[in-house]
C-alpha cells in the first residue's frame, strides 16, 4: 500500500482522526510514513474547524510497533543514521507542536517510536492489552535519539524511564497507568468510543485558551530540552555499529542476535 493508504486522515466535525493502517505489520512506520505524518500535522495545524486530534493504530493488536526493520538493511554511514533519525523526528516533533490538543488511543504494542509518539500525546487512554517499552537493545542494537530519550525522561522520570530502556522490558497496562504513562485503561470494545468522547468534551471548551495553554507547556519543554543538543555521535555510535547490523540480520532471519559490543 502507499503511504496515504497506511496512514489516513479523517475529519469528523470538529475532530480529526490519524490512523496507521498496516495492522499486518503491526502497524509499523516506513520512510514514507514518516514524511506523511508530518505533513499531515502540518496540514491539520493549518485547520481553525479541527479542535482535537486523535491517534489511532487500525486493529488491537498494535498502536505502533516501531519502525519498520526492513529499511534498515542497507544502513552502513553515520550519514545514514543521522538523516534518518532526523527524518524521525520531524514526524515526532510535528505531532508534538500540534497547537490542538491531542489523545493516543494505545492498544496492543507501542514500541519504538510508537512509544515516542505516545509520549508526546496530550492525553494517553490504554487498553488491557496495552505493552509499551522500547526494547531495541535486546531487538536491533540500535539508539533512540536525545530528544526522544528526553521525551520518555519528562513523561515517565528519570527511574522509570532508565529502568524501561535498560532492562529492554515493556511496561503492561497495569503499570502504564501506575506510572501516569495512561489516564484510564479502557476496554477494547469502548476506547474508541472513549476516545472520542473525551474529545468531544475537549472540543466544547474555549480553543484559543487550549491552544494557549498547549504551547505554554510546548515551551516550557523546549526550553529544558534547549542545552542538550542533538545528541549525534550517540546515534551514529550504534547505527554503525556491527551489532546493528547484527540486530537486523537476526530480526529478518527470525533469531535471536548474538551481540558483541563492536
Amino acid at each position: 500500500m502507499s503511504a496515504e493508504q497506511d496512514l489516513r486522515l479523517e475529519r469528523d466535525g470538529q475532530l480529526a482522526f490519524i490512523t496507521v493502517n498496516r495492522p499486518a505489520a503491526r502497524n509499523s512506520f516506513t520512510y514514507e510514513m514518516y514524511a506523511r505524518m508530518a505533513a499531515l500535522c502540518d496540514e491539520v495545524a493549518r485547520e481553525d474547524g479541527v479542535r482535537v486530534v486523535i491517534m489511532r493504530g487500525a486493529g488491537e493488536e498494535a498502536f505502533i510497533a516501531g519502525s519498520d526493520i526492513g529499511q534498515f538493511v542497507d544502513f552502513r554511514t553515520a550519514d545514514q543514521a543521522r538523516a534518518y533519525e532526523a527524518h524521525v523526528e520531524r514526524a515526532i516533533g510535528a505531532f508534538e507542536a500540534l497547537p490542538k490538543p491531542t489523545i493516543a488511543v494505545l492498544k496492543g504494542s507501542v514500541t519504538g517510536s510508537g512509544a515516542a509518539y505516545a509520549t508526546v500525546a496530550d492525553i494517553r487512554i490504554g487498553a488491557p492489552n496495552l505493552r509499551v517499552g522500547v526494547p531495541i537493545a535486546r531487538t536491533l542494537g540500535n539508539a533512540l535519539s536525545m530528544r526522544n530519550v528526553a521525551r520518555m525522561v519528562d513523561t515517565l522520570g528519570v527511574a522509570t524511564a532508565k529502568e524501561m530502556l535498560l532492562t529492554a522490558r515493556l511496561l503492561d497496562a497495569d503499570e502504564c497507568a501506575r506510572r501516569g504513562l495512561v489516564s484510564e485503561i479502557v476496554p477494547l470494545d469502548r476506547i474508541d468510543r472513549r476516545a472520542r468522547e473525551i474529545a468531544d468534551q475537549i472540543a466544547s471548551l474555549a480553543p484559543l485558551t487550549l491552544r494557549a495553554t498547549k504551547l505554554a507547556v510546548l515551551r516550557t519543554i523546549e526550553a529544558r530540552r534547549a542545552a542538550l543538543g542533538d545528541g549525534a555521535d550517540l546515534v551514529a555510535l550504534a547505527y554503525t555499529s556491527e551489532d546493528f547490523r547484527e540486530g537486523v540480520r537476526a530480526f529478518m532471519e527470525k533469531r535471536a542476535p548474538r551481540w558483541s559490543g563492536r
